[in-house]
């Protein structure tokens, strides 16, 4: 289990989820979702756990993410002005974006000429391993619970004690042979 570093308040997880969303899209958590559209089906980053991830300790972004929460509404605030769009004053401004327009403005932010990218980038991150390596908590728990990316990407259940074994080579054939001095469990000699 992550250990929390920071809690956030619900303007914060909004937007941030919003952005997550963005990256791995997913469906409505419930009716009326702002911050999740729906723009597909499945679990996308939010419900892979990119919150719980961003929030805890091991991630190391924790401290930002008051700061980054705050830029992205930022951000969308100055593209809606540039855009002629209205936004919703009931939700952040990043979250009143519409899925399409949360789409063009974080492919700006992450621009390679973008003077914030990385800033951008290492938040994107945080979704995708959430979403394909379930990486908010241990993987015979994620897999046990149907963790969406994992399930989607097929990602191969553990054996029966919940190790994994791979008695069939990935390529389906070896590539080479064993060292003649590697001991019997696979250590070299």
């Amino acid at each position: 289990m992550l250990e929390i570093a920071v809690e956030l308040d619900p303007d914060q997880v909004m937007t941030l989820e919003a952005f997550a969303d963005t990256i791995i899209p997913g469906e409505q958590r419930w009716p009326g979702d702002r911050a999740v559209p729906g723009a597909a089906t499945g679990g996308g980053a939010v419900t892979s756990g990119a919150l719980d991830l961003l929030v805890s300790e091991e991630g190391g972004m924790a401290g930002t993410l008051d700061t980054l929460a705050l830029g992205l509404d930022d951000h969308a605030t100055d593209y809606a002005e540039r855009t002629g769009l209205t936004l919703d004053p009931a939700v952040p401004p990043f979250v009143a974006l519409s899925f399409e327009h949360r789409t063009t403005l974080t492919a700006e932010l992450t621009a390679r000429d973008s003077p914030d990218q990385e800033l951008w980038v290492a938040l994107a991150m945080f979704s995708v391993m959430a979403w394909d390596t379930g990486a908010a908590e241990h993987t015979v728990d994620a897999i046990a619970a149907g963790h969406p990316g994992l399930t989607q990407i097929g990602f191969a259940p553990p054996d029966a004690d919940g190790l994994w074994r791979f008695p069939d080579f990935s390529y389906g054939r070896v590539l080479a042979p064993s060292h003649p001095h590697t001991t019997p469990t696979g250590d070299p000699a």
